[in-house]
């Protein structure tokens, strides 16, 4: 064997594991991103069984804002229905979208439920509301923690597909870009206030 073709099979074995390196560091990040997101998955799921119960509460001394809570139940049911889409692939930037509109549109019910709720003295006294409405609060706490983690993950997920050399190797390996978890409204940037002391 020539010293020339033994040069050409080490460079062709270090080429060959200079992009597996590439493809594994995105493997990881990518794997990385999913699990972030199952984090904010476990709190939207607890903050989605949350909410009927709070409705329930609430129905019995709102007899008259019977719209108000089914816009709360119909925004619940559809932010859920998106959760379970976006969890099934959170690399898919279409059912990240869809997520983030439908939580927009729970956040902007929640806040419209709060809001009612404060016209009612018994209801805000009511310790089961009180009760679950610091539950609430605290789980959009941990969904705000959980999606700034998944955020940072994206980040990195997405820098490093986009810098030279994986920029290269990230398509044809079928790294698309991951999508950001950025609550869109003002309104439902903020946890809901639901204080009802």
């Amino acid at each position: 064997m020539s010293i020339a073709l033994i040069v050409s099979l080490i460079v062709l074995v270090l080429i060959v594991l200079f992009v597996i390196g590439i493809y594994n560091k995105l493997v990881g990040l990518r794997n990385r991103f999913k699990n972030a997101f199952a984090q904010i998955d476990v709190q939207l799921q607890r903050r989605y069984d949350l909410i009927p119960n709070l409705v329930e509460t609430a129905k019995a001394y709102m007899k008259h804002e019977r719209e108000t809570l089914e816009a709360v139940i119909a925004a619940r049911n559809t932010a859920y229905a998106a959760s379970k889409a976006a969890a099934a692939n959170p690399a898919d930037t279409g059912a990240m979208k869809s997520l983030l509109g439908a939580e927009s549109g729970l956040g902007s019910a929640l806040s419209r439920l709060m809001v009612v709720a404060e016209q009612y003295p018994d209801l805000k006294a009511n310790q089961n509301m009180m009760q679950l409405s610091e539950e609430l609060t605290s789980t959009e706490n941990k969904v705000s923690f959980a999606r700034q983690a998944y955020n940072d993950s994206v980040m990195t997920y997405n820098t490093q597909r986009e810098v030279f050399p994986s920029v290269i190797f990230a398509g044809m390996f079928g790294f698309g870009p991951a999508e950001l978890f950025q609550v869109e409204s003002a309104q439902v940037k903020q946890a809901p206030k639901v204080s009802f002391n």
